[in-house]
């Protein structure tokens, strides 16, 4: 069995708006989840992509999860506007503290 390569996950802060990348190593292309900043506690998840490069490695679970370690590190809530943040959401109960209903 091959091993997936690691996701590596970063966060970029655009004032309103953010994003957070995902990348592997010795892949082409990057994915991405992005998020709209409503307030100081409540940011909406828009919208999350990965190219074809990178589809089967596990990487828009891995952008999802750093999306909720990131909220519930800094005690904001999540409106899963975004059709995968939602399924994987419905898929996570432990995830109800910081998913916005």
């Amino acid at each position: 069995m091959t091993e997936k390569p690691a996701v590596r996950i970063s966060y970029e802060d655009q004032g309103h708006k953010g994003r957070f990348a995902a990348r592997l190593e010795g892949v082409d292309g990057e994915g991405e989840l992005t998020i709209s900043k409503v307030s100081e506690v409540l940011v909406i998840a828009d919208h999350t992509f990965v190219p074809d490069t990178m589809r089967g490695t596990g990487a828009a679970s891995a952008l999802a999860e750093a999306l909720i370690a990131d909220a519930g590190s800094r005690g904001y809530r999540i409106v899963p506007l975004c059709p995968f943040v939602r399924a994987q959401s419905l898929k996570h109960p432990e995830w109800s503290d910081v998913i916005q209903r």
